[in-house]
């Protein structure tokens, strides 16, 4: 069976990190419990902007933020539709978007068919 992946960019300022890190361990959980099969979050450790497009750049980041790349794996993107639905639904995701410790007008993210896995 193929796996579907959603996968998320976004701009973080350093002094927020840890804030977002039990932000995103409460989700985590969500999504593993409506049955995600990975919730993957990391932090920028060798992202250097390039000369056309880079991580750095596709965020706009500012000298005090870092780049976070996530990823969600689900079995199928029809499994991906229902646990997000359940997911978003779930009182512990009922956060305020003027409250996240990072700018989610900068955020980026999309879904994928899984094209090659090892």
């Amino acid at each position: 069976m193929a796996k579907y992946v959603d996968g998320f960019v976004l701009p973080c300022p350093k002094v927020k990190v840890d804030e977002y890190r039990k932000i995103a361990e409460e989700a985590g959980k969500v999504f593993k419990e409506h049955g995600a099969i990975d919730y993957v979050e990391c932090v920028a450790d060798d992202v250097k902007p390039g000369k056309r497009t880079s991580f750095p750049q596709s965020v706009d980041l500012q000298p005090d933020e870092t780049v976070i790349f996530s990823y969600i794996t689900y079995p199928s993107r029809a499994d991906r539709d229902r646990i997000m639905e359940k997911a978003m639904k779930d009182p512990r995701m009922n956060m305020d978007p003027a409250k996240m410790p990072f700018d989610m007008q900068r955020m980026f993210f999309g879904g994928f068919e899984v094209l090659v896995s090892l």
